[in-house]
């Protein structure tokens, strides 16, 4: 046998162990998987030491009158909308300190939360000048973050980022935009992802600063068109993408409860009220599987009822509708012919019923369904002890001619009115009069009930001029698509021109009311606001001071109606 030398062992010297291939490729995996990230996170880096791209947290630092805070980012929305689309809420900030004194109330939703056709008569307004006013010792923060065009996946996390923010109460007014805002089903804003993950993912890479370098050079910019960029996104009732936007909603709303408690902030999940009796679907369609004759049979009922309801035949017309539901009863714009002329018969209950389920069948989903209520109620009931329920949908409803709410509460689908305005605020109030601590109760002037409607709107300076004004540019507003297109748009157009020319006052009147309500005042800068742009048609001058006193600090430039800076 011939023997193999050993190569000799030097001071101890093991001898080499050979690698498994095993741990060869684990290395090899991990090193693919590692490198990439770590290429990733340096790219990010490097882009934010060089300052390309922006910062989309909610809140930046800033100094309001001298005093350090956090103000609003108008990047924050920038995840959420294409390149060249940017909504944002009124301008808001938070002082960086918060005294005993405080009470702190952020307002989420959509528009409606806002306050549109013009936040300065919004319910958070009205809600701000009815807690001033009974609790003059306190100091009564409102901080309202709606904004148009968003919904749950947005507010979530406006939520989120101002639960570090010492709130005391949240008040949640949201559900309008489930299916049309960012991530729904009829949305043109993003993509139309369903899964909740996903859609966290999306978001989180959108808002590093390599996620918007890649948005901004593969996308084309974007402009906001209104209502009328989503004529082509209509959704059925039946249609099986609206399971998880509702699945999607409930979880928001419940993670939006869960931030505020988890912050010891009151909750008020608000259910939302539609304009059912005086704004008709936007969209309908057909019930799948229709066929040719069936079709030809419910146009010709159809023809027959409207004629018969034109004529003044209500029974008859509705016979007529009822008859074309049998074949197909899918069609939202049917039930509101339905529901108008059993309103004429007065059988307000069954109308009630056809006005919701032209609601809920209209396939341009621009308002809240029933289902987004129920889940409104539910979370609200499941959420625990410091959530509570505001019933805007009932409330509305109570304070409407034969219980179906309209054009008295609303100026268009979901925006409200002054009247609107006022009712909601005044049951807020009730609800967060029995939840103020007590070193805010201990600040009443005396009484607590709720101021009226009537003062209220003095200390707002709510003007007819400007009664007349929000009318004039609902008219304008009404006049395009989705809403020239609707069976009330006549109808419509001619109620908002009746309260645009039927309130008069000569313009020293208007500046009166203007003067004493900033007298009650002083440092209300939406008074002053509007007063600058009421004074801009009469004195140029004045108009300049005013505005100048609406600014926040005195880095914020100040411009004209015309345009002109003027600081």
């Amino acid at each position: 046998m011939i023997s193999v030398p050993q190569k000799p062992q030097v001071n101890g010297e093991q001898p080499a162990k050979k690698t498994s291939p095993w741990r060869v490729w684990i290395l090899r995996i991990a090193f693919a998987l590692v490198a990439p990230v770590l290429l990733l996170v340096l790219l990010e880096g490097g882009l934010r030491l060089f300052h390309v791209g922006y910062s989309t947290a909610l809140m930046e630092p800033c100094t309001i009158h001298g005093q350090p805070a956090s103000c609003y980012n108008l990047f924050f929305p920038a995840p959420y909308f294409p390149p060249g689309i940017i909504k944002a809420p009124q301008f808001f900030s938070i002082p960086a300190m918060k005294s005993q004194s405080t009470y702190r109330i952020v307002v989420l939703g959509e528009s409606a939360a806002e306050g549109d056709p013009d936040p300065a008569y919004g319910f958070s307004r009205y809600l701000e000048i009815m807690l001033r006013s009974r609790f003059p010792g306190a100091k009564f923060e409102m901080i309202n973050t709606g904004m148009v065009a968003i919904n749950s996946h947005v507010i979530r996390d406006i939520a989120q980022q101002l639960a570090a923010y010492q709130p005391d109460l949240f008040i949640v007014y949201s559900g309008s935009n489930e299916v049309v805002g960012p991530y729904g089903p009829g949305t043109v804003l993003t993509s139309s992802s369903m899964n909740p993950a996903l859609i966290r993912t999306s978001i989180f890479l959108r808002s590093t600063r390599l996620g918007q370098l890649l948005t901004t050079a593969s996308s084309r910019r974007s402009e906001w068109r209104g209502m009328e960029m989503f004529l082509d996104k209509q959704v059925r009732a039946d249609s099986p993408r609206l399971q998880p936007a509702y699945r999607n909603f409930a979880i928001n709303l419940k993670d939006i409860a869960d931030s505020a408690q988890n912050a010891g902030a009151h909750v008020l999940l608000s259910t939302v009220a539609t304009n059912l009796r005086d704004s008709a679907p936007f969209g309908s369609l057909h019930r799948e599987g229709l066929s040719v004759d069936a079709r030809n049979k419910w146009d010709s009922l159809v023809r027959q009822g409207i004629a018969l309801e034109i004529a003044g035949s209500n029974a008859e017309a509705l016979q007529a509708y009822e008859s074309a539901a049998k074949l197909d009863d899918q069609y939202a714009e049917l039930h509101f012919r339905m529901a108008r002329c059993l309103s004429a018969l007065g059988d307000y209950a069954a109308a009630n019923g056809h006005f919701v389920r032209a609601r809920d069948l209209d396939t341009l989903r621009f308002r809240a369904d029933s289902r987004i209520n129920e889940i409104i109620r539910s979370v609200a009931a499941s959420s625990g002890p410091h959530v509570q329920l505001l019933d805007a949908q009932s409330l509305f409803a109570e304070n409407s001619r034969n219980g179906v709410a309209g054009n008295e509460l609303l100026y268009d689908h979901v925006h409200l009115t002054p009247l609107g305005s006022y009712l909601f605020a005044r049951a807020a109030y009730s609800d967060i009069l029995k939840i103020l601590p007590q070193r805010v109760l201990s600040l009443a002037n005396g009484h607590t009930d709720p101021p009226s409607e009537v003062d209220c709107e003095a200390l707002l300076a709510l003007t007819p001029y400007d009664r007349s004004r929000v009318a004039s540019e609902m008219i304008e507003r009404l006049q395009r698509p989705p809403f020239t297109g609707q069976l009330s748009h006549a109808e419509q157009v001619q109620s908002l021109m009746f309260r645009a020319g039927g309130y008069a006052q000569n313009p020293q009147e208007t500046a009166a009311q203007y003067e004493w309500a900033i007298a009650q005042a002083p440092y209300d800068l939406t008074l002053h606001a509007k007063y600058g742009l009421f004074l801009f048609n009469y004195n140029r001058n004045a108009s300049a001071q005013q505005l100048i006193l609406a600014r926040p600090n005195d880095a914020f430039p100040v411009f004209l109606p015309d345009g002109t800076q003027i600081r």
